[in-house]
């Protein structure tokens, strides 16, 4: 196994385990204010590492600030917000099931934001199969309105990274990436604890377990940071689409992770509905992933 091929692992593995480690620290915290904690935390350890590796931090102009205002508001807070008040319904594998559809549908935003951009039969099929997967695993049922309501939380959550993702534009940045989403932490976290307060989840109110309070530190430090870290190193190595491959491989993790230590079980329809959204994948993204294969064996 070489280089790449390891940390892409370790890196859907540790991902993997953020699911589970949301779902454990959400029996000690409420989901928006356990959100703003993660992202304090993250921050944090993001901007230490920054500082000690000599990366400037100040921004320079609109080029750093629109992509760290528009990053922290949707990418961080709005999607964070979303996810977390989600899982509070559904599994693990669930949650990480449903994020596949980010690379789905992305390109669809990006095409409908560009007059000069289309999405082709194909595609339109490939998106059609995409919410196919959405609702077998929503699974509508009258009876069992949690879970289709946390579903659609988590579907949410996925809109509002893809918004991020499409207005976050860092052509004209002069800050790193790192430093951007540091930056992008913080500027979220403040939302969060914002909306926090707004939703009476405020500080004050907490009286977390040990394990509770260990939970939320694993999440913001090991899968956090230390991911995101991870993440760029993969981004530069491997390229977008390659490493966008990563949310198909995170949602078996999580589901082991989420049987091991939570005792959860997985669906039937959760497994149906992943193959569906991979099927989807493949198809909306197949020119880049058919150029991606000719750069690596050419």
């Amino acid at each position: 196994m070489n280089r790449d091929t390891a940390g892409f692992l370790a890196l859907a593995a540790l991902w993997g385990t953020a699911f589970v480690a949301t779902k454990a620290a959400l029996a000690d915290f409420p989901p928006v204010l356990l959100a703003a904690l993660r992202f304090d935390v993250a921050a944090a350890v993001l901007v230490v590492v920054a500082v000690a590796g000599g990366r400037r931090l100040r921004p320079t102009g609109w080029g750093d600030i629109t992509p760290i205002l528009t990053g922290g508001a949707f990418s961080i807070g709005l999607h964070h917000a979303l996810l977390f008040t989600g899982q509070q319904y559904v599994t693990s594998a669930v949650a990480a099931t449903l994020l596949g559809l980010i690379p789905v549908l992305t390109p669809m935003a990006t095409r409908a934001l560009r007059s000069d951009e289309r999405l082709d039969a194909v595609g339109t099929v490939g998106v059609l199969v995409g919410f196919g997967g959405l609702v077998l695993i929503a699974d509508p049922d009258l009876g069992t309105l949690a879970g289709n309501l946390g579903a659609l939380f988590v579907f949410g959550s996925a809109v509002a990274w893809v918004a991020g993702a499409v207005t976050t534009r860092e052509d004209d940045a002069t800050l790193g990436p790192l430093a951007l989403q540091a930056w992008m932490a913080l500027v979220g976290a403040g939302l969060l604890h914002v909306a926090a307060v707004a939703l009476g989840q405020p500080i004050g109110g907490l009286d977390p377990t040990q394990a509770g309070v260990a939970w939320l530190l694993y999440l913001a430090v090991v899968p956090g940071a230390g991911g995101f870290l991870l993440y760029f190193r993969l981004l530069d190595r491997l390229g977008p689409i390659r490493t966008g491959l990563l949310e198909y491989a995170i949602p078996p993790f999580a589901a082991l992770f989420g049987f091991l230590v939570l005792e959860e079980t997985l669906a039937g329809n959760t497994v149906a509905g992943f193959a569906c959204i991979l099927v989807a994948f493949l198809l909306v993204q197949r020119g880049p992933i058919r150029a991606a294969l000719r750069r690596q064996f050419d």
